[in-house]
């Protein structure tokens, strides 16, 4: 199994979970307003919009705060964003994606550049990592919705190119540029996704021991509490062993 999504579940058990919810809230409005500023404000016509507000209602955000989202990016005042992605290497050499939408280039570039340097990594130039990995649609299923056949069998029907299912549910992957018309057809077919996005798929993993683990941990969880990143992607494996430890 690879890293990042292995950690997401350990995290959000050990962190507090109002503040946890606070900050996703935030992170999704922000995606909400730079999908609407970069195209119409309707989301049946624009995709990435309609993606969006999907995974803010699978988070069961507010409808209220979806609304004031978008109209964020029409107001007078309206807050633009830049988009910009950041490349290093964490503790043992491992790759590390940092995507984020930031008002202040300045201040977000020394943010992630200290907390890659204070957990022994280094941030690279743009380009340094990406290479190594694929990007790629991600739609994710609860469990609950069909068993691994019927979820198969759907995603085969919708174009998609793989799928991994185990107890914790459904993760389809599909071409980047095929990810709004496969999640339309797996809507059809299975209800509406816990979350659909475009994510770095890592071609091949590194595995890290226990301690080289506890430090990524901390890193991919010093980045995502900043308020300007959006996701972080990295290519580490560990054991089920190291796993249940750090679980404990």
């Amino acid at each position: 199994m690879a890293g990042h999504s292995q950690f997401k579940n350990i995290m959000h058990r050990k962190g507090k979970q109002d503040s946890v919810r606070s900050k996703m809230f935030s992170k999704l409005a922000r995606e909400i307003t730079v999908a609407a500023k970069g195209g119409l404000p309707d989301p049946t016509m624009n995709a990435r919009l309609r993606l969006a507000i999907q995974n803010a209602k699978a988070q069961s955000m507010p409808k209220d705060n979806i609304e004031r989202a978008i109209k964020k990016a029409s107001g007078a005042d309206g807050e633009n964003y830049d988009e910009v992605r950041y490349e290093g290497y964490g503790p043992g050499g491992v790759a590390v994606i940092v995507e984020a939408l930031t008002d202040n280039r300045n201040r977000t570039a020394s943010n992630v550049r200290s907390t890659f340097s204070k957990s022994g990594g280094a941030l690279g130039e743009t380009g340094s990592v990406s290479f190594s990995f694929d990007k790629v649609g991600e739609i994710v299923y609860k469990a609950s919705v069909g068993d691994a056949d019927a979820v198969m069998e759907a995603a085969i029907e919708a174009g998609a190119e793989d799928v991994v299912s185990d107890e914790d549910g459904h993760t389809i992957i599909c071409g980047f540029e095929d990810m709004n018309e496969v999640s339309k057809a797996l809507e059809a077919a299975l209800g509406e996704a816990d979350s659909v996005k475009a994510v770095w798929k890592p071609q091949n993993t590194v595995p890290v021991d226990e301690e080289k683990a506890q430090s990524l941990m901390k890193l991919i969880e010093t980045l995502e509490d900043d308020d300007d990143v959006q996701n972080v992607y990295s290519n580490f494996e560990v054991s089920e062993e190291v796993m249940a430890k750090l679980s404990a």
